[in-house]
């Protein structure tokens, strides 16, 4: 597909529509299959060095209670993620690169492989670290890393991020080539439904995940924060429901361009439908992540308005998603990692 191509597709609607819907679920079981892949997602803490203007938990934002989740509660997590089966966690955290927080993320790298008899697929999604750090992290036990650009057109990322050291475009990139030559599974995303953004940018943006040949993706649609600076040019977004409808279009076109990578529903799509999730797996996604983040936390952790699942604990949350899975008609693939196919043929492995 053309970037034209890809614009018509990300703007179709009616038949247009439901045909590229159709087509993409059909690519996603015949080249990934039906199976939908746990994350358990521990976000493990909200301190954070960057101010990122679209983010609920920017440094500057006064409001956040900030917290760190112990070593003990972020263990039992993995413990609950490791006995029902879901093979794989994520750690996330605000972006932090001090010498104590990387040797943090070690020790816990290094215990949650020991308490899972080395069982456990571990996924970071702890942002821009020195190459040093993330062969560091690798070598500890981490193999996929999730760090999203947000967008890829370099004017528009600095509409939404502030233009400094902290917050470079090419230091942003130079992290993911840092995280593929280090060897991990490489995740990436981008934010749909920006001000300021067009549909030429979100056709970029999927050429953009294509050349960089990335092993699994985490978009969805941009929802404002009050306590952010972006949410003063909320009155230039498109409505929730067609940043949503949006969003599934994108899901489904990047299958169709890269069949066999993994790509998440993400939790965002809940906070404007219900059956959000739902509807990105039967669309094209099939990875899907679970909050086992402890419930007395999980308030100071909405990089977004109106996240879904704050109050359920991690056993209800499990029950919940189990019944939505089925109903969606995939099944879970319960005690595999569900590694990319994508970064497995291209390594061999």
């Amino acid at each position: 597909m053309d970037k034209q191509e890809i614009i018509q597709l990300l703007q179709s609607k009616g038949e247009e529509r439901t045909q590229l819907l159709k087509k993409s679920r059909e690519v996603k079981e015949k080249v990934v299959g039906n199976k939908v892949y746990f994350r358990g997602l521990i976000e493990f803490s909200n301190i954070c060095s960057k101010d990122c203007l679209y983010c609920g938990i920017r440094k500057s934002n006064t409001n956040v209670i900030r917290y760190s989740a112990t070593d003990n509660e972020i263990l039992e997590a993995c413990r609950f993620a490791w006995e029902t089966r879901f093979a794989s966690v994520v750690l996330q955290s605000g972006e932090i690169s001090s010498p104590e927080f990387v040797k943090r993320v070690d020790y816990l790298l290094k215990e949650i492989k020991q308490l899972s008899n080395n069982e456990l697929g571990i996924t970071l999604s702890c942002g821009e670290q020195s190459r040093e750090t993330y062969l560091r992290w690798f070598e500890s036990g981490a193999h996929r890393f999730l760090l999203r650009i947000e967008s890829s057109n370099r004017d528009l990322y600095y509409k939404i991020h502030p233009k400094n050291n902290n917050h470079s475009f090419e230091k942003r990139l130079e992290a993911l080539l840092f995280l593929k030559e280090t060897g991990y599974q490489v995740g990436t995303g981008v934010m749909i439904g920006l001000p300021f953004q067009t549909y030429k940018d979100l056709a970029d943006d999927l050429l953009f995940l294509k050349k960089l040949d990335i092993d699994m993706c985490g978009m969805g649609p941009y929802i404002e924060h009050e306590d952010t600076p972006l949410y003063e040019y909320r009155n230039l977004l498109m409505s929730k429901q067609k940043r949503f409808d949006l969003a599934l279009n994108m899901i489904a076109v990047l299958r169709l361009l890269m069949p066999d990578i993994n790509i998440a529903a993400a939790t965002a799509l809940q906070a404007i439908d219900p059956a959000g999730r739902e509807k990105a797996l039967a669309v094209g996604a099939n990875i899907i992540m679970p909050n086992l983040t402890p419930v007395g936390y999980r308030e100071e952790y909405q990089l977004y308005e109106d996240k879904p699942c704050l109050d359920e604990d991690k056993e209800l949350c499990r029950n919940c998603l189990e019944a939505r899975i089925e109903l969606s008609g995939c099944e879970i693939g319960y005690d595999e990692w569900g590694d990319s196919k994508h970064f497995i043929k291209r390594n061999g492995k």
